[in-house]
C-alpha cells in the first residue's frame, strides 16, 4: 500500500474521482481516506497516487453552474430535478 499524507492527490480507481487527502482513519484493520473533491472517505485499497493536472479545486457541491455562471447548491438541483413536468416529454398521438 502506498503511504499516505494529508495534503496527498489521490485517485479512487473504480470512478477515477481524483481528490486532495482531506482525513485519514483507520477502522477495523482498513484504512478510509477523505477526499476533498467529494467530502467522502474511500478505501485506501482503491486509491492510487493522482497527478497534478487531474485535479480540479472545485469541490461537489460547487460543480454544477446556472446559466448565469453562479453556482447552485445541491438543494437547488433537487428543487429543480423534483419541479420537473414530464408532460413535456410524453409522445403526442395516438397509438
Amino acid at each position: 500500500m502506498i503511504s499516505l499524507k494529508v495534503g496527498d492527490l489521490l485517485k479512487y480507481t473504480p470512478t477515477s474521482t481524483v481528490g486532495k487527502v482531506t482525513d485519514i482513519r483507520e477502522k477495523d484493520g482498513r484504512v478510509w481516506v477523505k477526499l476533498d473533491f467529494t467530502d467522502l472517505y474511500y478505501d485506501a485499497v482503491n486509491l492510487i497516487p493522482a497527478d497534478s493536472s487531474e485535479y480540479i479545486e472545485v469541490s461537489f457541491k460547487e460543480r454544477k453552474v446556472s446559466e448565469l455562471g453562479q453556482m447552485k447548491s445541491i438543494e437547488d438541483i433537487k428543487r429543480e430535478t423534483q419541479e420537473v413536468d414530464i408532460s413535456e416529454m410524453m409522445p403526442s398521438g395516438g397509438g
